[in-house]
């Protein structure tokens, strides 16, 4: 039978969230969906877990737009949801999904509600900060999943292999009247806001949004981003 939704996960190296994000995925709900994981080289578990989890693997070269669209490729469900292997969605997220997928006309994509693994209250700062810019702004980071209809996903030429703002450069291109805010969570690991700081990552990041506005290659970008 096929399924409901594509769910499209590019990995590197991502054991450590792998095995929550995939589980967040099944039981509770009715949709029928197939998991494929898009590997850009890990040297851990990262394959073998997904392939216990359920998931299907693809490998691809290196570059999260790259693996997005292989993964996206390699299914034929009429939705996808893209979903970043730190990223587990909330309880409920299904039947959120469902009706928009039920209700929504097909050129709009969806995306969820950005919370971070974190009880520092400097994380809900930057939680409400994201989400107000991705209402205002219509730039929801690939962090929040999104889903999207494939015949819109194809219309609008998909993910391209760029290596760093990949979900911005789509999320352009789908527009901001055609996106719509999820009403579930997008539960995402703060591990690069603890390592790096709560003020310093929020202005490596504004820094890079900045730049690739200004034109600066994806590829330069990528070195002041860090990985």
């Amino acid at each position: 039978m096929t399924p409901d939704i594509d769910v499209v996960i590019p990995t590197l190296n991502a054991a450590r969230h792998l095995p929550r994000t995939l589980a967040a995925l099944t039981g509770g709900h009715e949709l029928r969906l197939s998991v494929t994981v898009s590997d850009g080289g890990s040297r851990d578990d990262t394959r073998t877990i997904a392939r216990a989890g359920g998931a299907g693997v693809v490998e691809a070269e290196p570059g999260r737009g790259g693996q997005l669209a292989t993964g996206a490729a390699a299914g034929s469900a009429p939705w996808l949801l893209f979903l970043h292997a730190d990223t587990t969605l909330s309880d409920g997220w299904a039947h959120v999904a469902r009706a928009f997928m039920t209700e929504t006309n097909l050129s709009r994509a969806g995306y969820f509600r950005l919370r971070y693994d974190s009880a520092d209250r400097r994380a809900r700062r930057i939680e409400r900060l994201a989400n107000w810019r991705s209402r205002a702004l219509g730039l929801p980071y690939g962090d929040q999943g999104l889903l999207i209809a494939r015949a819109f996903y194809q219309q609008i030429g998909g993910y391209h292999p760029l290596p760093l703002m990949e979900d911005v450069d789509f999320v352009r291109r789908i527009g901001r009247r055609r996106l719509v805010a999820l009403e579930a969570d997008a539960v995402t690991s703060a591990r690069r806001y603890e390592s790096d700081g709560w003020l310093a990552r929020p202005a490596r990041n504004l820094a890079c949004l900045g730049l690739y506005f200004a034109g600066l290659p994806p590829r330069h970008i990528r070195r002041l981003y860090g990985s």
